[in-house]
């Protein structure tokens, strides 16, 4: 059965992709793969630098995580024994 394929209509990606796989002894396919996880990783699994910090500063004030913590602390009963 035959591999799935990619086809890639810009013909600087294509070139890029050679001359990548040339230089890296390795695959097209293996050098695309590797990009393309590297990218997911870098942007796409999270949340930009700026919009995170905008987002815990939205209201101008700091927060106290030490009595956010100790507020919903619950002292554990122990085992059933």
């Amino acid at each position: 059965m035959a591999e799935p394929q990619l086809s890639v209509r810009s013909a600087k990606a294509r070139d890029l992709a050679h001359r990548l796989a040339r230089r890296e002894n390795r695959s097209i396919a293996d050098v695309v793969e590797r990009a393309l996880e590297s990218y997911e990783i870098r942007e796409a699994g999270r949340e930009p630098a700026s919009t995170f910090y905008a987002r815990l500063t939205n209201n101008g004030s700091d927060i106290d995580l030490e009595t956010i913590i100790q507020e919903s602390r619950q002292a554990h009963s122990g085992p059933d024994l």
